[in-house]
């Protein structure tokens, strides 16, 4: 890796973990791009894109909204419960991602501006990302914490956090498959200096 040439970083972790917020103070304190997963799967479906026409052919023309955009609602009806179609669906929209995220790498890459390149996701593992990322890192809460956070700041029952860590990663399987942990259970400013020690090694601008 050349000397301008931005270091590419997953994120991952559960939900309530506090990615978000990890995400925010890199934004503001380093040289970076951050690119969610989730909002990069919204520009890929926009018309006009490949992923866009492929999603209509498969789902039927009755999910095109008023707007000519593809409508969150009908496609998810659609999806619900099917899971050969959901499947069909994930192979259209998360290589379009993924294509996406590279052209911007290759793109920061040729400019030579920034220092970190970030995606955050909380499937990053389960796609594949592993391999493509120089460092994967795992924003870590305990799951009180993490429950505790969901009840507060979303009112998340506890039968709705429920289903959705049943459907994450267990702790050892996060901590398997990434090279560095941020404990985020107690305070923000004790991530805080564990992300501006690791991230003292990859700024190179002065």
């Amino acid at each position: 890796m050349k000397q301008n040439s931005p270091v590419f970083i997953g994120i991952t972790g559960g939900i309530g973990a506090g990615k978000s917020e990890i995400l925010a103070y890199i934004r503001k304190h380093y040289l970076c791009e951050i690119y969610l997963a989730d909002e990069v799967a919204h520009l890929v479906k926009e018309p006009g894109t490949e992923c866009y026409g492929a999603l209509v052919t498969l789902l039927g023309e009755d999910v095109i909204a008023d707007d000519g955009r593809i409508d969150k609602g009908k496609m998810a009806e659609k999806i619900f419960g099917n899971n050969t179609l959901l499947e069909k669906v994930n192979a259209l929209i998360h290589p379009a991602v993924r294509s996406f995220l590279l052209e911007r790498l290759e793109r920061a890459r040729s400019e030579g501006i920034v220092e970190l390149f970030f995606v955050e996701a909380a499937l990053l593992i389960e796609c594949g990302y592993g391999g493509l990322v120089d460092e994967m890192w795992y924003v870590y809460a305990a799951e009180s914490v993490r429950r505790e956070r969901l009840k507060r700041a979303r009112g998340y029952s506890e039968e709705k956090i429920d289903r959705i860590m049943e459907q994450q990663l267990s702790e050892e399987q996060f901590r398997q498959n990434c090279d560095f942990v941020i404990d985020n259970s107690g305070s923000i400013e004790d991530s805080w200096r564990l992300i501006d020690k690791k991230l003292e090694a990859y700024t190179w601008r002065q």
